[in-house]
């Protein structure tokens, strides 16, 4: 399958090309958005056309046998493990956002007339681990999510590949937050070159007075976007946290819009960009304050450090208001090492390679220290290590 042979498509050759019925509305939209290519602004620093003209094989995602694990375990789009107790269910979406402004998100759904539903209980803390074992494949799947009222769970997300290549994975969630409970989501992702690339289109509904915690750390090479609408009701408050660090010729980044619908909701949304090589980073970012959502706080920034001349930071921090009543801010800023400071760590002994991870971990601390578990705050600075000195050597 080439998804560059749906460009143009008309609805009804779309649904039959897809093998798909009932679609209509979600087919219309994605006709309507088009094929993501350079000139679509939300791809427009991400290189989808040459993904898009690759010839992938396809996959029958059909529901398995659930073996009894520590943690939910998807592989190549199909639940294969899952916690004793958790509802989990492959089933057909009921609640699709006909309002996204990403066409992946609505091809994604097309691709996946079946999602994994997740129903969250209580206080609790999940481990998900995505696998991917197929080699120049389409992997393709959706994750509804929703969790209780008054209650405060946390999800950690973590990627696994095989010896694979050339694997494109599009995948994401919608993910319903319930009113007065707290979801935090931290992602953890190292990508090697040329296993696979990957398009994560998100949708994100918080409630009144709920509050989501969203954390990403994107670390290596390859094509990666992650893709996130948010939408605030009243008191409804959203933390994102970016921190990216990337290396060889890599394309990743996070393309957002949070969108302010209720009275006092509040926002902040942070990324920290560390690019090493040929790398380019993308933040590109739009805060939205509707007519409705008075006395709006919203806060956005980015800060990108260049450690080769040949990387390249595209930072695109945007407000969009319609109201008077509110606080707002954004800002970005892109600069290299300080060359006073390598030159203090290196005159104490320490050799340049460690100075500059040294620099670094400092810089990207801010954003690790916001994980409050110990254990995966340890995960995610092995798993950078890991990559930096890879980089290096």
């Amino acid at each position: 399958m080439k998804l560059s042979d749906l460009k143009d498509m008309k609805v009804e050759a779309l649904l039959s090309a897809l093998n798909v019925k009932g679609r209509e509305a979600l087919a219309e939209r994605f006709v309507t958005l088009g094929l993501p290519s350079k000139k679509s602004e939300t791809y427009r620093y991400f290189d989808a056309e040459t993904l898009f003209e690759k010839e992938y094989k396809t996959l029958d995602y059909l529901p398995k046998t659930i073996a009894e694990s520590e943690k939910i375990i998807i592989t190549d789009g199909v639940v294969t493990a899952a916690p004793k107790g958790l509802r989990i269910y492959t089933e057909s979406c009921e609640q699709i956002d006909m309002e996204h402004f990403d066409p992946l998100y609505y091809l994604g759904h097309l691709l996946s007339p079946q999602v994994i539903k997740i129903e969250v209980d209580g206080d609790v803390e999940l481990d998900l681990e995505h696998r991917f074992t197929q080699s120049e494949t389409l992997i393709s799947y959706r994750i509804v999510l929703y969790n209780q009222s008054n209650r405060h769970a946390t999800l950690y997300e973590n990627f696994v590949a095989d010896a694979i290549k050339n694997s494109l994975v599009l995948y994401g969630y919608d993910m319903h937050i319930a009113q007065d409970s707290t979801l935090n989501v931290v992602k953890l992702q190292t990508m090697q070159s040329q296993q696979y690339n990957m398009v994560a289109s998100n949708r994100v509904n918080v409630a009144k007075q709920a509050n989501a915690l969203l954390k990403s750390f994107d670390l290596g090479g390859e094509q990666g976007l992650q893709i996130l609408k948010v939408d605030l009701d009243t008191r409804a408050h959203v933390e994102a946290g970016h921190l990216l660090y990337l290396n060889q010729d890599a394309k990743r980044g996070t393309v957002s819009q949070i969108i302010h619908k209720g009275e006092h909701s509040t926002s902040k949304q942070e990324a920290k960009n560390i690019l090493d090589g040929k790398a380019r980073g993308i933040f590109d970012a739009l805060i939205r304050v509707e007519h409705a959502a008075k006395y709006t706080k919203a806060q956005q920034n980015s800060k990108a450090i260049l450690l080769d001349e040949k990387a390249y930071m595209v930072s695109k921090p945007q407000l969009e208001i319609y109201i008077d009543e509110l606080e707002a801010s954004h800002g970005s800023t892109t600069g290299q090492l300080d060359e006073k400071q390598l030159f203090y760590l290196q005159s104490r002994g320490i050799s340049y390679v460690e100075a500059r991870k040294m620099l670094v971990i400092a810089f990207a601390n801010t954003l690790i220290e916001t994980v409050k578990d110990a254990r995966h705050q340890e995960r995610i600075k092995e798993a950078f290590e890991a990559v930096f000195y890879a980089a290096h050597q």
